[in-house]
Formats: C-alpha cells, structure tokens, sequence
C-alpha cells in the first residue's frame, strides 16, 4: 500500500482549505497595497472588509472577510510591498462588489504634524467597489486593494482634511488544482498529488470523483491508495497550471489478483 497522509487539510503560505469534494468553493485572500504619495505618514483604521458573491446589489449578499483589523500605515506597502487583511471560503462563481469599513483613526502626517482624516461615508456603508470576478472551485485567488494615498487625501478650505479613497482592485489566481474520478467508485482511493517532496491529498467521494485543491503550478505524480481488493495506481506527469483545473482522464482500479 502506498504511504498514508494522516490529515485531510491542505496548507499553502498558512492558509488551511477544507478537503470536502461535495464542496465548491474557492479560497480568497484579500491584501492592502498602496502606490507612493509625499507624505509622512497615512493611517487608515480597517475595521472590516465585506464581499458581495450574488451580484444583484442586495444587502444579504454581503459577507464578513473577519479582517485581521486594525491602524495601516498605507506608506509601508509602496513598491510591490502588501499585507493580508483576510481570507474567506466561499462558494465558486462570480464576485461582484467589495466595500471597506473604516473606523475613526485616520490621520496624515505632513512636515511632521499629524491632521485628523474625515471619512463620514467610509464610517458609514463602507467604502464601495467592483471587483467583477469569477472564482473557480478548488483555486486559490488573491485579491489587492491597491489604495492610491496620493490622490486620496483632500484638503479643505478650513485647513482640514479629508479621505476620499482612490482605490482599484485587482485579481490573480495564485494556485491550481486536479479533479477526475475512479472507478469502481468502491475502491474509495486516498489521492494524493506529490512533487519535490511536497504532497496533497484528498479522499474520492461516494462518486468516484475527486478534487484536490490549492495546488501550486508544476509536474505532479498522482498517486492512488486503493481499498484493500484493489490494486494501488501511480500516475505520472500530471500538469496542473495557474487558475486552471486539471482534468484527468478516469482513472480504472484492477483487482489483486
């Protein structure tokens, strides 16, 4: 018998993703960056990130990210850098609108003097965007809010100032996966996908079929551990691609003999 896994969780960069087949969903990360503005400093205080996955603009299509909350300073995410604000499962399909909670403890610092930053909208609903994406069962996205400081603060006439976010998003896919399916469906076969020591694995519905998810792009050895009567099965030269879900041809099980 092939080498059993003794954990059905898949692990990537600290994210854990459930190994369920009957589950479609995608895993989605949501990161804070920020493009470079003349200031000294600029504190946004998160207190949530919300995502609309039904695209018909109704209040019950919003979901908590559970943000890991608290004061950024938008200036430590210029040139490439970020920082992850939340993960969420949620059901594959198509996503249609992010908004951005904000707290009350928002400054600017400028010439060493910090100013208060009024954001009465943000405080309220949230700060509204589109993403318009279509997430893909079993892969991983990450999403940036790339918020433009520069252009996001406004002084008034009064000497004050205020934050009218500039924000665009954007996402990429940062993983694939691998589905197919066994048959007979009774030889309920551990799956695993292994290359350079690094292994995934999932166990094959009542179906037959199979998902493994979070899969980083490569060449993948698939291995079957089958139930007892069967014969185990090795499958080499498995591609899996970013953003894509490799499709294996089904995959026949033999009796020992």
């Amino acid at each position: 018998m092939i080498a059993m896994i003794s954990t059905c969780i898949i692990g990537l960069a600290g994210i854990t993703f459930s190994c369920s087949e009957q589950d479609k969903t995608s895993l989605l990360e949501v990161r804070l960056t920020d493009a470079p503005a003349d200031y000294d400093e600029v504190l946004i205080d998160v207190r949530d990130v919300q995502i609309h996955v039904s695209g018909d603009g109704d209040e019950e299509g919003w979901q908590s990210l559970q943000v890991n909350s608290g004061v950024y300073n938008l200036l430590d995410f210029r040139n490439g850098m970020d920082t992850l604000l939340a993960t969420l499962e949620l059901p594959a399909g198509h996503v249609s609108q992010m908004r951005l909670i904000l707290g009350d403890n928002n400054l600017v610092t400028i010439d060493g003097e910090e100013h208060h930053l009024e954001t009465p909208s943000a405080q309220q609903s949230g700060l509204k965007f589109n993403i318009d994406a279509d997430l893909t069962q079993g892969i991983v996205y990450t999403l940036w809010i790339d918020f433009d400081a520069g252009r996001s603060i406004v002084k008034r006439g009064n000497g004050k100032y205020n934050l009218k976010p500039v924000i665009r998003t954007f996402t990429r896919a940062t993983t694939g996966a691998i589905q197919g399916i066994v048959s007979p469906d009774i030889a309920l076969p551990y799956v695993m996908a292994v290359s350079d020591g690094d292994t995934t694995g999932s166990y094959a519905g009542d179906d037959g079929r199979f998902l493994l998810k979070a899969i980083p792009e490569g060449t993948y050895q698939v291995l079957f551990d089958a139930a007892e009567a069967y014969a185990d099965t090795v499958i080499d030269g498995i591609t899996v691609t970013m953003g894509s879900v490799t499709e294996m041809d089904t995959v026949f099980f033999r009796l020992h003999e």
